[in-house]
């Protein structure tokens, strides 16, 4: 099996028209392993282009009326924005909170190369 290659990171664009469609989303687990499968589920089924793992970090956050802390680890994920409804609920299906961190961020500008492959993996043919 021929792994793709990366796209290169030449030539950063500002074209909306690549630009719009890019999007980057947050979301964190409660442990690499869930962080691996649940990103493994959304690359597979090109509902994102990409999953970058961090693999341990430290939350505080405040639920249920007191503070808590936790290690967790943390997935960013890269994809479409036409895809990114269909993104979100999935990821809240498969996901094991009960308030799943979801957080989007659109893309002002980029790598017009790697912009364009987000584009074409999101939208690439399932069989």
């Amino acid at each position: 099996m021929d792994l793709p290659t990366r796209p290169s990171r030449t030539g950063i664009s500002n074209d909306s028209s690549v630009n719009e469609q890019s999007v980057i989303a947050f979301s964190t687990f409660p442990d690499l392993e869930a962080a691996r499968k649940i990103s493994r589920e959304l690359v597979d089924s090109a509902l994102v282009a990409c999953a970058n793992i961090i693999p341990a970090v430290e939350s505080i956050y405040y639920w249920k009326e007191k503070v808590e802390a936790s290690a967790e680890s943390l997935a960013i994920f890269k994809l479409t924005a036409a895809r990114y409804s269909e993104f979100e609920s999935r990821l809240r299906e498969l996901h094991p909170y009960d308030v799943p961190e979801v957080v989007r961020l659109d893309v002002a500008g980029g790598s017009a190369d790697y912009l364009r492959w987000i584009g074409e993996s999101c939208s690439r043919s399932l069989t």
